[in-house]
């Protein structure tokens, strides 16, 4: 029987999502598979924590490209993305706290490309007015990184309601980031 790899790497980002030290024997329970069948898809935690950040960075490219960032106002793309980046936030936030991801030479190029894109749009923003223009760009990319993973940090752990999710991201950082006349 063959193992579907989609399956068994979404079910190893919901545990670890809601247990970031879950030990490989956990990630083949939750996928219903053996600790075997999983290390013969993922040789250890490294190869399968990298197969997640390819994963979710497949994701939030889906994400960008379906927020359609140029349409509206930069306010109103940012509410979009997080929207469409709601469904990722979980994942985004396990791999938030792995560290080996962000050093080296050996970083993902998806990264870049996640974080020029955003970025891109916080820009447009401070040209436009919007936004405040003593933050930069780059620094508002990850303000929402950080709250896009303390938002699914406090839903998971059950302190903030899951409709409330998209609300309190956009709320706060447009509440920090809005050009005060």
């Amino acid at each position: 029987m063959a193992v579907d790899r989609d399956h068994v790497l979404r079910s190893a980002a919901a545990l670890l999502t809601r247990k970031s030290t879950a030990t490989m024997d956990e990630v083949a329970r939750a996928a219903g598979i053996s600790r075997a069948t999983l290390h013969r898809q993922f040789a250890g935690r490294d190869a399968l924590v990298r197969a997640l950040e390819a994963l979710c960075i497949e994701e939030c490219e889906a994400a960008l490209d379906a927020t359609r960032l140029d349409e509206g106002t930069a306010q109103e793309a940012l509410r979009r993305l997080v929207k469409e980046l709601e469904r990722v936030a979980g994942l985004l936030a396990f791999l938030y706290t792995e560290n080996q991801l962000f050093e080296g030479e050996g970083q993902n190029e998806g990264w870049a490309r996640l974080d020029a894109r955003m970025a891109a749009l916080f820009r447009r923003g401070q040209e436009g007015g919007e936004f405040r223009i003593d933050l930069s760009p780059a620094w508002l990319t990850e303000a929402l990184y950080g709250l896009m993973a303390s938002g699914a940090w406090a839903v998971t752990e059950g302190r903030v309601a899951a409709k409330d999710f998209h609300y309190m991201i956009v709320e706060l950082l447009l509440g920090g980031a809005l050009r005060r006349e």
